[in-house]
């Protein structure tokens, strides 16, 4: 399915087994705004889970809207890090959004996260998941690595053996909720911070992600891994920065995980140096 021309923004969704939250992510880019492009790309076990009525219906509801939509099978299953390297090749897009098939996005986040790249000149922005189930959980000591950028983030080095290690737990269950409502202002259209990295909805400007090596380190891992979006963003933020930003808008929809199989944790398997692939 297809329509219009192509635009500078395409969205990258990899899914496998979800036709309910595959459809529940593209009801979510269908309520956007900002002119973007759809690429799925799918390595279920049987029917893809963009062939289910619900997921068919907003992938028709992203066609109206006149945006161009694909919906693709990819097969055999090679693991996460070639499935995101399959769809960074199949795109041309200026700039490319990874987007997890469990993650709902809020009117406007789509555009936010655009704007936001524009403005701080950086590899990579991302809106960290929320996990409504934990609203009422205020978590002082996992909020408290919060750092705001002063100015366009500048590139960094983050280790596990660094202190700026830490920050990964600003991500964890409803913290962005509770980081948006200390941390921005009224009136402010977003506030960039410091991350570790961003789990599940990052923008990337093409050009920063593929002069860090994109995601042609899978053929170094086997099948069963994961870690592979921290592996890339460490590279685009040694190279080129990265920032996550508030709000969010961001929801994850909680579900039991699709990579039970965590063993191997490609920056611990691959180290976190360097470019190459």
């Amino acid at each position: 399915m297809t329509a219009g021309p192509m635009a500078e923004l395409e969205v990258l969704v990899p899914t496998r087994n979800r036709p309910a939250e595959l459809a529940t992510t593209l009801s979510g880019l269908a309520a956007q705004s900002a002119a973007f492009d759809v690429l799925v790309s799918d390595q279920s076990d049987g029917d893809p889970s963009w062939a289910s009525p619900p997921a068919q219906a907003m992938l028709r509801a992203l066609t109206a809207a006149g945006r161009r939509v694909r919906a693709v099978r990819h097969l055999p299953r090679r693991g996460l890090a070639e499935h995101r390297a399959f769809l960074l090749a199949s795109s041309a897009a200026r700039r490319v959004l990874f987007l997890d098939d469990d993650v709902w996005l809020e009117p406007g986040t789509v555009g936010r996260l655009d704007d936001a790249l524009t403005a701080l000149g950086c590899g990579f922005v991302g809106a960290a998941v929320q996990g409504l189930s934990h609203l009422d959980e205020v978590r002082e000591e996992e909020l408290a690595p919060f750092e705001r950028w002063s100015g366009p983030p500048r590139p960094e080095r983050v280790r596990p053996d660094d202190p700026a290690w830490r920050r990964w737990t600003l991500h964890n269950a409803a913290n962005p909720v509770h980081l948006t409502e200390r941390h921005v202002r009224p009136g402010e259209p977003w506030v960039a911070y410091k991350v570790a990295w961003v789990g599940g909805c990052v923008l990337y400007e093409r050009a920063a992600l593929e002069a860090a090596g994109g995601f042609g380190f899978w053929r170094r891992l086997p099948v069963e891994h994961a870690g592979e979006d921290v592996l890339a963003q460490q590279r685009v933020m040694a190279r080129s920065g990265g920032a996550g930003i508030l709000p969010s808008g961001a929801v994850h929809l909680e579900s039991p995980t699709t990579v039970p199989d965590r063993t191997v944790d490609a920056p611990v398997a691959l180290g976190l140096q360097g470019a190459s692939s």
